[in-house]
């Protein structure tokens, strides 16, 4: 090797170290923890376990922030979301909420204080649809508890995973509020039945982890928490192994079909396809069937 290609190697990987860094170092939450566990996947957790994993004003902010900044990095081809310490989340930081309650009272007139309460509603409602909206799959991993704000949460993940001390409340009618950032909209969606949905939100009951299976809530019941992280974090593998291309198209149509007709989803999907399967990742996925080797997929 010439001393030109030998240098230009080095810059190739001090290149490629410092946009990783960059990534990472853009990645440092006040509220939250990110790592890379495995190539690809980003571990994403709650991290005010003293707290038990309340969301406050900075977390509903962060979340946003991250699920974006992970939409857009094509280093990031899955997501796992978890909770730090001993439960995965209490839902909303009650204290922050009555803080927050507290400076909107101060205004007297009604119509100064619904315009504070709309755009705070809009901001937290942003926050969890960044889950759904982000280009990536999310795999929410449960423990323990997971309340209120949580359940809004996990409902625009991709996919659901809990252990079998987990237990699911929509608990906002227990402190006199109508859940307003997911949880009525997503949740008969995904659970499928209307009457269930109703019910959980009308008395604010728990659904426990065997429920919570039955009914379809999440995907499979883990022993423990690190059963789980590693279950979990072993199929956001499988899920990164794949063409990018793929797996971004099929969320992408997934999400738009649950809102529209078959039509509208078969006609949204043929718009896409027409663009996507002219990438290289088709060749290489099929080449890697038939020769029975793993395709490597360029970054997107």
């Amino acid at each position: 090797m010439n001393i030109l290609s030998k240098s230009t190697g080095i810059i190739k990987v001090i290149g490629r170290h410092l946009r990783s860094s960059v990534t990472m170092s853009s990645l440092a939450f006040k509220s939250l923890s990110v790592d890379v566990p495995k190539e690809f996947v980003y571990h994403v957790k709650f991290n005010r376990p003293e707290k038990r994993n309340a969301i406050n004003h900075t977390m509903w902010l962060e979340i946003k922030d991250c699920f974006d900044k992970l939409s857009d990095d094509e280093n990031c081809r899955a997501v796992v979301l978890s909770g730090e310490g001993m439960v995965f989340t209490a839902g909303i930081d009650l204290s922050d909420f009555l803080t927050t309650g507290a400076g909107i009272a101060k205004h007297e007139d009604i119509a100064r204080k619904a315009k504070i309460l709309y755009k705070i509603i809009q901001t937290y409602q942003e926050s969890l649809s960044s889950l759904e909206l982000c280009k990536k799959p999310v795999l929410a991993a449960v423990h323990s508890a997971c309340i209120g704000a949580g359940v809004d949460a996990i409902s625009a993940a991709d996919m659901r995973y809990c252990t079998k001390d987990s237990f699911f409340q929509v608990k906002e009618v227990e402190v006199g509020l109508a859940a307003d950032v997911g949880t009525l909209q997503r949740l008969p969606k995904i659970l499928g039945s209307d009457s269930l949905v109703r019910e959980l939100c009308y008395t604010g009951r728990k659904m426990d982890a065997d429920e919570a299976f039955a009914r379809g809530l999440v995907s499979k019941v883990y022993n423990n928490k690190e059963e789980l992280i590693n279950g979990v974090l072993g199929i956001a593998e499988e899920i990164a192994s794949r063409s990018p291309v793929a797996i971004q198209t099929t969320k992408a149509s997934l999400v738009y079909s649950r809102d529209h007709s078959v039509q509208e989803g078969l006609d949204h999907i043929k718009h896409l396809n027409q663009l996507y399967l002219q990438s290289e990742d088709l060749l290489k996925a099929a080449t890697a069937q038939m020769t029975k080797e793993k395709p490597i997929f360029a970054k997107l």
